[in-house]
């Protein structure tokens, strides 16, 4: 039992979720008494006899007097009735909050029953439910790991507010704000509407069908989609009247889509239909994703999701680990810019490449897959991306953001580019900034950081770009404006990086001319479909490559990899320190060099690691640091700041974690210098979010003296889905706490 927060909570209304909301506090002893209120006296009985609540009265006045807290869980319309009563009371410095699905309605009769809006009423609306209703329903853990939006207004007393996200918390809910019309509106689009079609078309299908015959020929999918017609229709009667505005937009906006169905079905358009329907199919898979996160990966958020490496083990057998996250971002946004069908195999089924193909979804096209990694793309050409209905949302990837601002910059349309709170931290002047100096629009957040709105309509200008840093990403973003652009543009970089750019537009058939370290395009040629299949990733080969190569006895082969020589800097590193490193069956798979990579233990020695590799192995020098750990003699990295501005800063997150262990890493504002000796300890460690900090430890336990417990480690479940399962099956001895 807690401490009480409050002295007297007085539900109105012992319905579901009123009385849900009372016996969860009441459970826990946040209230130091529950006062309930019903019109119905069966319900006060059975509230008692619960124990929902510890007492209920007759008498509204009586229920309120010497509250704290007054929750008003009664039907939209009969809240009208309420708030009228309660106008009437003294309620002292009571705080009022509701529970209805439609905020405008109640803040409105609010204002007209106590003159204003009462600054300690804090509108809110649980987004929970069940099967069961009325007080024999209540559930003390209804609410847990479901969504309750409070609607505060702009005078809303800021400790009303937050005692009553307080509350809410303390009943596990996940508590958000919003604004009084979104809700409205939010709400319009994701209930209020299918429960007007459910109830529509059940109601079209029977009165047409007197007998009701029709219904003996319905299958699952009719049940599933009009379940919700079975739902209360007073209530729905209720809540319709109560939100009538925002359900009418919502409403306008649906019969536009559903003509815009019924022509392509008149016509025999194809195209759109299958664009309707590759969208919703992968919006609905999205939705399925949030409810799963919610069970799953939230909960591993919520409570530290912690990786337990137990020492010892050594790699052998043959692996493929997923495809390349590079390449497949890439064939999704020529294969969208090209003329015909592209089809893509291999595809990386993660939650950045995923972003990518949403993006482009957003822009009308049509998209199928992926499935078991196949991707069909019907390309719309150069000039054929329309404008997104809103924000552009992608996620943790800054390869996207990065990449879609170039081509974005020459578009017709205004674009806004989203994240998630990692990639909002992430620097974008390094392409906002020359993309301006081409003629581009674009408005960045403080300091350089997302969110970014590209105005279009913007006529580029070509330009010789002399790359600051090297950046695969940079480089690309000023190669995708240059298909738009008026000259033409050229882009030189100080050391080589990956060119999986150029390399997959001559594959699509573009011109792309190469002169050293200077790259050049210009305007006015055509993208043809193509094939792509997508080789596996060295970025995820290389946390095997370094396990094989510390672990004594390991002999593994790593199949199908992708061994780009602008990729291949984690081989090299490793050769150069004495890894024992062969590769085999060597191909050319769509532009792209493939082979097999067989890798056997060996005696790592320290290096002095050459700054003409950095950029070759930028995404790898996490676990090239627990290879130094385990060589002997001292490893020195210089010229990778770029490490620090990465989904974590990489340099000192993995010298902390190091020097736990002990190892002596000493980090520097553009590197780290560890001095190998072979051996690990044990202990805690962070990730810090970071999939790449995680893995990198996990592997650091195969020369650990005592295991090696990992937190915050839940970003490598959607980044690297099956990484645990690869490492079990390789021989490595991780898994998530409590599963072992």
């Amino acid at each position: 039992m807690q401490a009480p927060l409050i002295g007297r909570l007085t539900v109105i209304g012992l319905g579901l979720i009123g009385g849900s909301f009372a016996k969860g506090l009441r459970e826990r002893g946040l209230c130091r008494e529950v006062v309930g209120f019903d019109l119905d006296a069966g319900s006060r009985i059975k509230a008692v006899e619960l124990g929902v609540v510890d007492r209920c009265v007759d008498n509204l006045a009586e229920a309120c007097r010497g509250a704290e807290v007054i929750q008003l869980a009664v039907p939209i319309l009969a809240m009208e009735h309420l708030l009228e009563q309660l106008a009437s009371l003294d309620l002292g410095d009571a705080v009022l909050t509701d529970v209805g699905s439609a905020k405008g309605n109640v803040v409105r009769r609010a204002r007209e029953c106590f003159g204003r809006m009462p600054t300690r009423f804090v509108p809110g609306h649980p987004i929970a439910g069940s099967e069961r209703s009325g007080v024999s329903a209540a559930e003390s853990s209804l609410f847990s790991r479901h969504k309750v939006i409070l609607t505060p207004l702009d005078d809303t007393d800021p400790a009303a507010l937050a005692l009553v996200d307080k509350l809410w918390r303390e009943l596990g809910a996940d508590v958000e704000h919003m604004d009084v019309s979104h809700h409205d509106e939010v709400l319009a689009a994701t209930s209020h509407l299918p429960h007007l079609l459910a109830f529509g078309l059940v109601d079209s299908l029977a009165k047409r069908n007197e007998n009701l015959e029709i219904f003996r020929y319905a299958a699952g999918g009719f049940r599933d989609f009009t379940r919700i017609a079975g739902s209360d229709p007073v209530m729905w009667h209720d809540i319709f009247l109560a939100n009538r505005e925002a359900v009418l937009h919502t409403l306008d906006d649906f019969r536009a889509d559903l003509e815009a169905l019924r022509t392509a079905v008149d016509e025999g358009d194809g195209h759109t239909l299958l664009g309707v329907f590759t969208r919703a199919r992968a919006a609905r898979e999205h939705f399925s994703k949030i409810l799963a996160r919610r069970a799953y990966v939230d909960v591993m958020h919520s409570k530290d999701l912690i990786f337990l490496a137990n020492p010892g083990g050594c790699l052998s057998g043959q692996l493929r680990v997923p495809g390349d996250k590079s390449i497949s971002h890439r064939s999704i946004m020529l294969g969208s810019l090209a003329e015909g069908v592209t089809e893509v195999d291999g595809f990386l089924e993660g939650e950045d490449a995923l972003a990518t193909i949403q993006a482009f979804r957003d822009m009308g096209v049509v998209i199928e897959g992926p499935s078991q990694g196949r991707v069909t793309v019907h390309g719309v050409g150069l000039h054929g991306l329309k404008a997104a209905p809103g924000p552009i949302y992608l996620g943790n990837s800054g390869t996207s953001m990065r990449l879609l601002s170039g081509l974005l910059a020459a578009q017709s349309f205004d674009s806004t580019l989203t994240g998630d709170a990692s990639l909002s931290k992430r620097p974008m002047n390094r392409v906002a900034k020359p993309l301006r100096e081409m003629g581009a629009v674009i408005e960045t957040g403080p300091e350089g950081r997302p969110p970014l709105t590209i105005r279009g309509g913007q006529r580029l200008s070509g330009m010789h770009y002399d790359m600051p840093m090297a950046s695969a990403q940079v480089k690309s973003c000023l190669l995708l404006a240059g298909l738009y652009a008026a000259e033409k543009v050229s882009v030189t970089e100080p050391a080589p990086t990956r060119d999986h750019t150029e390399r997959m537009l001559q594959g699509f058939g573009y011109p792309v001319q190469v002169d050293g370290s200077t790259v050049t395009v210009e305007s006015g040629h055509t993208l043809r479909s193509a094939r792509i299949e997508v080789p596996a990733d060295i970025s995820s080969a290389a946390f095997f490559m370094v396990a094989a190569s510390i672990a004594p006895g390991s002999d593994i082969t790593l199949e199908h990899v992708g061994v780009n020589p602008t990729r291949t800097g984690v081989i090299s590193i490793l050769k150069l320190m004495g890894a024992d490193i062969e590769l085999s069956n060597p191909r050319e798979v769509g532009g792209e060099p493939v082979a097999d990579i067989r890798v056997r233990a060996a005696q790592l020695k320290g290096i002095d690691i050459p700054e003409d590799l950095v950029p070759l192995a930028i995404d790898e020098f996490p676990v090239l640091f627990v290879a130094a750990a385990c060589a002997e003699g001292r490893t020195t990295l210089r010229g990778a700041e770029e490490l620090r501005v990465k989904e974590s800063d990489r340099i000192q997150v993995m010298a902390d974690g190091l020097q736990t262990l002990g190892v002596n890493a000493v980090p520097t504002p553009d590197g780290i210098i560890i001095e190998g000796s072979g051996t690990i300890g044990g202990g805690e460690v962070w990730a810090h979010g970071d999939h790449r900090i995680a893995m990198s430890f996990s592997v650091a336990s195969l020369r650990a003296s005592a295991a090696i417990r990992i937190h915050d480690c839940a970003n490598v479940a959607t980044s690297f889905p099956n990484f645990l399962a690869l490492a079990e099956r390789a021989g490595m001895r991780v898994a998530v706490e409590g599963n072992s």
